[in-house]
């Protein structure tokens, strides 16, 4: 038995036997490299990060690098390990654990009210300690609220955004589906503990989510609901709102508001996965990177 590896990184196994050599199995492409770590200091806290590398190993590809911001409690891996591989081959994507989560700590995360412009304002210098001036921005979530606040406040740096799982407001419907969430051993997945359970343990995984929904309901009952409206309505640059239509967290009602009021977004269909739910990325992530390529060239 030999093997010998042909273009396009297929490994051909030949084996002797009666009829003599012949074809046994083709195996699959390479797998792309793994996404390079590292941590800096911005904005008085060390934020970890992980950024793709190319085929070669190499960050630089020629589309603009491309920003991902977690969601609540999430980090670049638990978040984004599909993208950061994924498109790895036609974009640098970035992302990073936001302050107070995953291995941006300690501290732990607080929720003051300004707590996604401060992802946001972490994330734009976390790119230009990276020396990234212009770049495309995705947000998932509570990514995705941070994500907008980014590219209104940067709109020299931030050439494209994607944007999906998020709102522009919180209203009673919202607050009530984030309660019935609220107590993570009796209402979450077993897969959505099992992601986060070994990054926080049980009972920090149980506090934090517990002052994330603290944190949204007093955004509603504090300060009317309103996360990033105004902002939003101030983005030019290109915009791609997608949905999974079966999303339990992020009702249809905030994706429709992005594709009708983010200038940005006009004449850009909505990409609905008809099947997706709150992770859609995660779940159906060729088509979502597909989406996000096709998007972004």
């Amino acid at each position: 038995m030999w093997c010998r590896v042909a273009s396009g990184s297929i490994c051909l196994r030949w084996v002797s036997g009666v009829s003599g050599r012949r074809l046994l199995s083709r195996t699959a492409p390479r797998r792309s490299p793994e996404p390079r770590v590292g941590s800096v200091h911005v904005n008085g806290v060390e934020l970890h990060y992980s950024e793709s590398t190319g085929p070669n190993g190499v960050s630089g590809v020629s589309l603009p690098p491309i920003i991902a911001l977690p969601g609540a409690l999430g980090t670049a891996e638990t978040d984004f390990g599909p993208q950061l591989r994924g498109l790895a081959s036609e974009l640098q994507v970035v992302s990073f654990d936001p302050r107070g989560y995953g291995r941006s700590r300690p501290p732990e995360r607080q929720f003051p009210a300004d707590f996604y412009q401060q992802d946001a304002d972490d994330a734009a210098a976390l790119m230009r300690a990276l020396g990234h001036e212009r770049y495309a921005v995705m947000g998932w979530s509570d990514g995705a609220m941070s994500a907008v606040l980014l590219a209104a406040a940067f709109p020299a740096e931030v050439q494209r955004l994607v944007i999906f799982g998020g709102n522009a407001f919180l209203s009673a419907s919202d607050i009530e589906a984030f309660e019935a969430t609220r107590d993570v051993a009796q209402t979450w997945s077993r897969r959505m503990r099992e992601t986060h359970t070994p990054v926080y343990g049980e009972d920090g995984l149980q506090r934090l989510w517990g002052a994330a929904v603290d944190a949204w309901t007093s955004i509603y009952t504090d300060h009317g609901g309103d996360v990033c409206m105004k902002e939003a309505q101030s983005i030019e640059c290109p915009t791609l709102v997608m949905h999974g239509a079966k999303d339990p967290i992020c009702l249809p009602e905030h994706p429709q508001w992005f594709c009708d009021n983010i200038p940005g977004a006009a004449g850009i269909p909505m990409h609905v996965i008809s099947e997706g739910k709150h992770n859609l990325h995660l779940r159906y992530a060729d088509e979502v990177n597909a989406a996000i390529r096709k998007f972004c060239a």
